[in-house]
């Protein structure tokens, strides 16, 4: 799984960051992206809802959300 750090990023660089990482990512891997800004993690799951991915949203830390993104098997 790779990870993301997007700590400190604002919108829209972590969805940026994740669409160049989309095309290396294959069916059933996962890609994990690490934010502190709550309004990049709704974008990056509105957009993965669009493109039909599978995302999870964690908050490990207060303030910090990890979303996991995957490449739904076909």
């Amino acid at each position: 799984m790779k990870e993301l750090d997007c700590l400190g990023d604002v919108c829209p660089i972590p969805l940026v960051k994740l669409k160049k990482e989309l095309p290396a990512i294959r069916a059933g891997e996962t890609v994990s992206i690490v934010t502190d800004h709550s309004c990049s993690g709704r974008e990056v799951m509105d957009y993965c809802a669009r493109m039909g991915l599978l995302c999870q949203e964690e908050e490990p830390l207060t303030g910090i959300w990890r979303y996991q993104i995957q490449q739904p098997e076909p």
